[in-house]
């Protein structure tokens, strides 16, 4: 299978948007108590923001797109793939909610929800990825993705390495 079809049948997506301001001001540097450890992924889907655990006390915040209603998870996982301009296939769930909807959108088009680059998460049918619609981010959008603003994922996609921890919670 190529990486192509990988991220294809590896990233769902939403459209839709409740927006909030916040996703205009990122990526920041907070201070946070967490348990997690220095270099994990942390989503905390009723904040809609993602964060990377730098150390003990401090993390960089990014606000986020995420599930809507019914299409959110939580758990943990890791990145099992990485991707700059990826092609996108619709899943089959999407697929059925959007008939007219192309089977491929190549990688770059105007019109990959899947923005400049995506990170694969095992065990599912899901990403963390960039998105051609800004407004997008900071609402419950997706059909369980973490969708991102494009400068954002540039920046995230530096930070991390295929194996990283991805903590979901609600």
């Amino acid at each position: 299978m190529s990486k192509g079809i990988a991220v294809a049948l590896a990233a769902t997506i939403g459209v839709g948007a409740l927006m909030t301001t916040a996703a205009q001001a990122s990526p920041e540097m907070v201070a946070i108590h967490n348990q997690y450890s220095p270099g994990t992924v942390v989503v905390k889907t009723n904040e809609r923001r993602l964060y990377f655990i730098l150390d003990a006390d401090h993390a960089m915040r990014y606000p986020v797109g995420v599930g809507k209603s019914g299409k959110q998870w939580a758990g943990t996982t890791q990145i099992d793939g990485k991707y700059r301009n990826p092609a996108w296939s619709p899943p089959a769930e999407v697929k059925h909610d959007k008939p007219n909807m192309p089977d491929v959108i190549p990688g770059g088009a105007p019109n990959n929800p899947m923005g400049v680059a995506a990170m694969t998460l095992a065990g599912g049918e899901y990403a963390i990825h960039g998105t051609n619609r800004p407004n997008s981010v900071g609402g419950f959008v997706s059909y369980g993705c973490i969708r991102m603003l494009n400068t954002d994922i540039t920046d995230l996609y530096q930070r991390v390495s295929v194996g990283t921890t991805v903590v979901v919670t609600h």
